[in-house]
């Protein structure tokens, strides 16, 4: 590249440090990079945003999947992506996203917590409904779109604060997302050990290799009894695993614990997952004869003729071909009686719940990756989180610092050739008419 032309592009382009002010607003520092609370300078409108430093130096590949997904895909209940900005001196990717002041982690800390100390907390009643209402609005836009997210949990599911899309469920941490309508190689093949430990679905957990879009459903269905109950449903004390294969004893054996032990009829392709030979050795059936979902969510005083129970069920199906899908879940009959879910989840009344701190060099050291998130990045807080993000066989590989070019169409055709060969014309970006109906 002409050297003259090269100084005149990095003159005109713009850099974070001149467009917002982040210093000492540090909200989140996980795997892949710190994210900070910024304002525009010389703005006056006080709009907030997040700004996600990328860890290391050029694009991995994780960061080029989730760019190519994230310019792509609009819709209001997915994180978006406002612009990538890249510093030529030291190489730096920064992701500018709408700043999201809540999240489901927190949000059900704060709850276990008012429970233990008997707190009443002040919230509308559709407010769990309306937070899973937008969960499977988001999920079926992305499962329309032919997009498996792969790593849902509380922590990914962002709840915007006070503004103009107050109480907005948002989908965060594509970073781990796939296109599934025609993969080079089954998905298994690259990427062996996929989903947070406590929201993997048991097909993953048995080594299926062909696995679909109902691995998300099933982390909406942990997601939704931790809603109900404020305790993760298969919570396993024992530390993920490290290594490729998937198969798990002690997570399976929890599930096993509120579940029961899966039938062959009612799960018939159980016979054919790649470890079914590893768990009849495990497991014994009879041990979890008294073992079931009504039972458990019983403790926790939700009646199993409710609406609720009901949709519960069907989310946390074991056999996953038998899984509702979200667009079925949205129209499920819990949607339909009152209180009906809310486009704002907070229906108006006071935000009950804390403000992000801001995180200093010694909470750095001591964060833990698995905690939750702000437009979409790491935020971590180090306590009682789940255990550690999904682990990569292979560390991401990272783009040769000459692909950092000077300007940002460099960085779309590494996207298109390196991360998801990813077409415009595959995604639908229209709101999904059942949202808009409800609401």
């Amino acid at each position: 590249m002409d050297f003259e032309y090269k100084q005149k592009t990095n003159a005109e382009r713009a850099k974070v440090e001149d467009l917002f002010d982040y210093e000492g607003c540090k909200v989140g520092r996980g795997t892949y990079g710190h994210v900070y609370k910024g304002k525009r300078k010389n703005s006056t409108d006080g709009r907030e945003y997040a700004l996600k430093q990328i860890e290391g130096t050029g694009i991995s590949m994780s960061a080029c999947r989730e760019i190519a997904l994230l310019r792509e895909l609009k819709h209001p209940n997915v994180i978006s992506l406002q612009k990538v900005f890249l510093s030529h001196t030291d190489r730096k990717v920064w992701l500018l996203f709408d700043y999201a002041e809540h999240d489901l982690w927190h949000i059900i800390k704060f709850h276990r917590s008012a429970k233990a100390n008997k707190k009443q907390i002040d919230v509308p009643k559709n407010m769990v409904k309306s937070l899973l209402f937008q969960i499977l609005d988001g999920i079926h836009y992305l499962h329309a779109n032919w997009v498996l997210h792969r790593d849902l949990k509380p922590a990914n599911i962002l709840v915007m604060g006070e503004g103009e899309e107050r109480g907005r469920v948002k989908i965060a941490d594509m970073g781990f997302a796939r296109l599934f309508n025609s993969p080079l190689k089954p998905l298994a093949d690259l990427d062996p050990v996929v989903v947070t430990f406590w929201y993997r679905a048991p097909e993953l957990l048995l080594g299926a290799r062909h696995y679909t879009k109902a691995i998300d459903i099933w982390a909406i269905g942990c997601i939704f009894a931790e809603l109900l109950t404020y305790e993760p449903i298969f919570h396993c004390r024992q530390e993920d695993i490290k290594t490729s294969n998937p198969y798990h004893h002690d997570q399976l054996d929890r599930i096993f614990n509120v579940m029961g032990f899966p039938q062959d009829k009612d799960w018939e392709d159980i016979r054919k997952m790649p470890e079914h030979g590893t768990l009849t050795k495990d497991f014994k059936r009879s041990n979890y004869v008294n073992c079931n979902l009504v039972k458990y969510m019983e403790k926790h005083k939700v009646k199993p003729d409710s609406k609720q129970f009901h949709l519960l069920q069907k989310l946390l199906t074991m056999d996953p071909t038998k899984r509702i899908t979200s667009e079925l879940a949205m129209k499920d009959p819990y949607f339909l009686e009152d209180p009906l879910p809310s486009q704002d989840v907070f229906e108006g009344k006071n935000i009950p719940y804390p403000k992000r701190e801001f995180l200093t060099d010694d909470d750095d050291d001591k964060a833990d990756t698995g905690a939750s998130k702000a437009g979409g990045a790491d935020q971590s807080s180090g306590h009682n989180q789940p255990p550690a993000k999904r682990v990569r066989v292979m560390p991401p590989s990272t783009v040769s610092s000459s692909m950092v070019s000077s300007d940002y169409q460099h960085i779309h055709n590494v996207q298109a050739q390196q991360a998801l060969q990813f077409s415009s014309s595959n995604i639908q970006t229209s709101t999904s008419s059942t949202y808009t109906s409800r609401f």
